[in-house]
This record gives C-alpha cells, sequence and structure tokens, in this order.
C-alpha cells in the first residue's frame, strides 16, 4: 500500500521521545516494578527530561496509592485517585504531569510478547483499548493487591531462583494481576471485540495510516471486502473502517501538531497529504477547528506544565543544597 509514498514509521515527529525497553541491570528480561516516584529519578540520572512527551514501546500498569497520579494520554487527561489503575499500551503518547517526583504509586512495565496468547485472550489485550482508570474494589481490590504483592516479591527475589526459572514465575505472576484488572472492567468485550479480522485491520492501520486512507486498499492488501471491514470496525468499536482509519490519522496529526514544532505542511506531508489545504480540510472537518487553532490551544496548558516543571526541579535542586 504505497499510494501516498510515505513511510508508516515517518509519522513518529519530532518532539515526542520514542522509548524502547531497557531491562534494568540484573532484571530479567521482559517486565520489571519499581515505585512510580523512581521513575523520575531513574530518568534525571540517565539525563532525561521525566515529563517531555514520550512514546514507550512497551506496556505500563501505573497503580495510584495513598495520592492521586496526574498524567496525560494521548490526550486524555487523567488523574489516577487512590486504589485506581492505568493501562499505557505500546504506541501511545504519555505525558506525566507535574509531582512525579513525589509520586505515590506503583508501575509495572512489560514487553510486548512477554506474557503468553492465554493471558492476552484472558485479560482481554486486544484493540480496542480502554481508556478509563480501573477501580478494583472490594474482594477485586483485595485479589489485585496480592497479585501485586506477589509480584513484587518474586521480582526482587532473583536470586532465588535460576534466570529461566525466575522468568517463568514472573511470567505467571504478570498473567494473574493483568486477569484480575481485567475482570474489573464492565462490561467485558464481547466476542466480535476480539476478532482475528479487526486485529488484522488495526495491525494495518497502525502500520499504515500515513501511506493510505482508502478503505478499499487494506481490503485488497488483507485479503478481504470493504464490507468486511467496515462490519468488523463496527462490531469491535461502534465505528465504520473508514471512520476508523480517519480517527487514527487524526490522532496522529494531533500528536504531531502538539508534540512537535513541525508546521502544518510539513505535518500534512508526513502523513501522506498532497497538500496542506487537502489535510486543512481533513482535520476540521474530523476536529472542529483548523491545524492552526488546535496547536495554539494547549499552547499556554503546556508552558504553564513547563513552568511548574522547573519550580518542581528548583525546589528539588534546593533541598539538596
Amino acid at each position: 500500500m504505497g499510494r501516498n509514498g510515505q513511510k508508516a514509521a515517518d509519522a513518529s515527529g519530532a518532539g515526542v521521545r520514542d522509548l524502547a525497553y531497557t531491562p534494568a541491570v540484573g532484571a530479567p528480561a521482559g517486565v520489571e516494578v519499581m515505585e512510580l516516584a523512581d521513575l523520575y529519578e531513574r530518568a534525571r540520572r540517565h539525563g532525561n527530561d521525566p515529563y517531555v512527551p514520550a512514546r514507550p514501546a512497551f506496556h505500563q500498569l501505573i497503580g495510584a496509592r495513598d495520592r492521586p497520579v496526574r498524567l496525560g494520554v494521548d490526550f486524555v487527561e487523567q488523574e489516577l485517585r487512590p486504589g485506581s489503575w492505568l493501562w499505557i499500551r505500546p504506541g501511545q503518547v504519555q505525558r506525566f504531569g507535574p509531582g512525579l517526583a513525589s509520586a505515590d504509586g506503583v508501575i509495572v512495565l512489560f514487553q510486548p510478547g512477554f506474557v503468553p496468547p492465554a493471558t492476552v485472550a484472558a485479560a482481554h489485550m486486544d484493540p480496542p483499548y480502554e481508556q478509563r482508570p480501573l477501580t478494583p474494589r472490594g474482594a477485586d481490590a483485595q485479589a489485585v493487591a496480592r497479585a501485586l504483592d506477589h509480584l513484587r516479591h518474586e521480582y526482587g527475589a532473583m536470586a532465588s531462583l535460576p534466570l529461566d526459572a525466575h522468568t517463568e514465575v514472573l511470567r505467571a505472576l504478570l498473567s494473574v494481576l493483568l486477569v484480575r484488572l481485567a475482570a474489573v472492567r464492565e462490561p467485558a468485550p464481547d466476542a466480535a471485540t476480539a476478532s482475528g479480522t479487526f486485529r488484522r485491520f488495526h495491525a494495518a492501520v497502525e502500520r499504515d495510516h500515513a501511506v493510505t486512507r482508502r478503505v478499499a486498499e487494506y481490503a485488497a492488501a488483507l485479503g478481504y471486502s470493504p464490507r468486511t471491514l467496515t462490519r468488523a470496525a463496527l462490531a469491535a468499536t461502534g465505528r465504520t473502517a473508514k471512520q476508523y482509519v480517519d480517527d487514527r490519522v487524526l490522532l496522529e496529526a494531533k500528536r504531531l501538531l502538539w508534540h512537535s514544532g513541525l508546521p502544518a505542511r510539513e505535518v500534512a506531508a508526513r502523513l501522506g497529504f498532497a497538500d496542506a489545504s487537502d489535510f486543512t480540510k481533513f482535520f476540521r472537518l474530523r476536529a472542529g477547528e483548523t491545524p492552526g487553532a488546535f496547536r495554539a490551544g494547549p499552547a499556554k496548558e503546556v508552558a504553564e506544565a513547563g513552568a511548574e516543571t522547573e519550580a518542581e526541579a528548583g525546589a528539588e535542586a534546593e533541598a539538596n543544597g
């Protein structure tokens, strides 16, 4: 699918830091459990700004304890209340709010493919993805807490087992945590949500949304009819196949406009539009405003967040003498 002559990888855009999975020294490859505040310290030690928008290539489970945790994920501002969890998927753009240095919570990082297919099915890990926090209560909360405690214990007991055995234990305990969290979702997804047709369509759109926006081209490449793709997309998301493709292009456009300094014409080119005017029409129709108006809207918000971050860093430096 090369109609627009644009590689999908070109849509990543400057201004968003791509994060590959790098296990901590001495940790088993595939999963990591740490305090959320330690994430701030580790980023600073490596010379990274922990508040810069980032696009991780791995899963993140973030759980808040006694204080709320603030962050944004793909233009949805989230405040995790105590006891709540948020699952950030690979490829989503995230930005932590001020206060990460003193955040009270836990983060579990794990690579795609680390958990077995049975867990993927039982935990409803296939698209479409939930964008809301999960708050276990009662017996569910107790089960999640026990699963996390056991995972944390075994994560810190690496020397007690051979590495291969330790990795398998962590894989099993992470699976328990994921399934326990999935049980909190209401209502549970039906079988159509995880249909093979939709999963293949989703993967193709993720890969080629900057190459083509034509459903007929996705259908031809995947061996389906456009009607079949539309039925699968409607069953999974309530959106037609064309709407699903356009939603993905719009999301990437917003990412580039918000998080990079690229002019609108460059954003248009990266997303495969023939010219900037076509892009402006596309964006205005689906977002209700021009690319320039969208970019101007969050500018003050981003500047204020940056000022809060600088103040926090200054306070930390002063405290450290």
